[in-house]
């Protein structure tokens, strides 16, 4: 559907009707205006409306509605495409949850198409209407307010991913037994997910901070620049969680190793303290004639103490090599 459209001169909103017609006929009319127009999970019809008012290229159009796109900017003439993957943290589960944003850029336009519940666009809009020394930028100062936006969304899931990290690093240190190997897969996933979404971009945000990109002024290119030094703190914070995983895996399956020795051991030792007394039955347990210990007055009494010493020895040698 269609959020919202505006048109924009010195940094000013117009007081126009809020429909795709009137942004592209505005800017038209008026070479000193630009326009955005934003949907959120438009049917194809509609985008076909904006692609047809902005001679959006087709290729673009077809990418935008389809999401789980890798991030990327491409160029199409005169005008650039940005997809950006947006993130959002849903602590019940310790889920990333993604979602995609392209922003269709041109001299004298911005479209922006959003899937997902990620990195509202409402507030970035918002802001940036409050800020007219930035909005007077043009196009680009709405790039640059929805990149930061979205990379705010990956900081913020990065802090959350790093407290789940933290508690399972002390759940696999800790004293007592736990299987945390399930949630250290999860969580290694999650942290896949973010890294997808976010090292992609640190070329493309750069290239944006060094005005390579013909839309990119050098007096808005300092603004990237902020975004770019996120991008990097954010994706080498992304890459850290993932290698501290890694090592909680390997200490999480080194300690279940140990615990399963130590289990082996201890089941080894009552073994051996069982196989006594069994042995001294089985063998008096035999049908020969020829058995003199069978006629002897004390010999039950003499066997079941010696049934006795033999394992308190055993078990006692046990204790002491740490068995049992």
């Amino acid at each position: 559907m269609i959020v919202d459209c505006g048109v924009y001169a010195g940094g000013e909103r117009q007081d126009l009707p809020r429909d795709p017609e009137t942004v592209a006929q505005a800017i038209d009319d008026d070479g000193r205006c630009f326009g955005w127009v934003g949907l959120h999970e438009p049917s194809a019809e509609e985008m076909s409306r904006v692609q047809e008012l902005f001679d959006l290229h087709p290729l673009a159009v077809e990418d935008s509605l389809k999401p789980h796109q890798r991030p990327k900017v491409e160029r199409f003439g005169e005008s650039i495409v940005v997809v950006l993957r947006t993130l959002w943290y849903v602590d019940e589960g310790d889920a990333v949850e993604t979602g995609q944003v392209s922003v269709f850029v041109g001299k004298r336009y911005v479209v922006t198409v959003r899937h997902g519940e990620g990195a509202p666009l409402a507030t970035a809009r918002h802001e940036l209407e409050e800020r007219a020394s930035i909005l007077g930028h043009g196009p680009a100062a709405v790039l640059w307010a929805i990149c930061d936006s979205v990379v705010d969304g990956y900081e913020t899931v990065a802090e959350a991913v790093e407290i789940d990290v933290d508690e399972v690093e002390a759940s696999v240190f800790s004293s007592e037994r736990t299987n945390d190997a399930e949630r250290i897969y999860t969580l290694k996933r999650e942290v896949l997910e973010m890294l997808r979404a976010i090292v992609p971009l640190r070329e493309p945000i750069g290239s944006f901070a060094r005005a390579e990109i013909p839309l990119i002024s050098a007096q808005a290119a300092p603004f990237f620049r902020d975004v770019a030094d996120h991008v990097n703190r954010v994706a080498d914070q992304t890459e850290g969680l993932d290698a501290l995983l890694s090592s909680a895996l390997s200490a999480h399956l080194a300690r279940v190793s140990v615990q399963q020795n130590d289990d082996m051991r201890r089941i080894s030792a009552w073994v051996a303290i069982a196989a006594v007394p069994t042995a001294l039955a089985g063998i008096y347990g035999m049908n020969f004639d020829n058995m003199p210990e069978l006629r002897w007055y004390y010999g039950y009494f003499a066997c079941l103490a010696l049934m006795a010493a033999v394992c308190s020895v055993m078990y006692a040698g046990f204790r002491r090599a740490g068995w049992l």
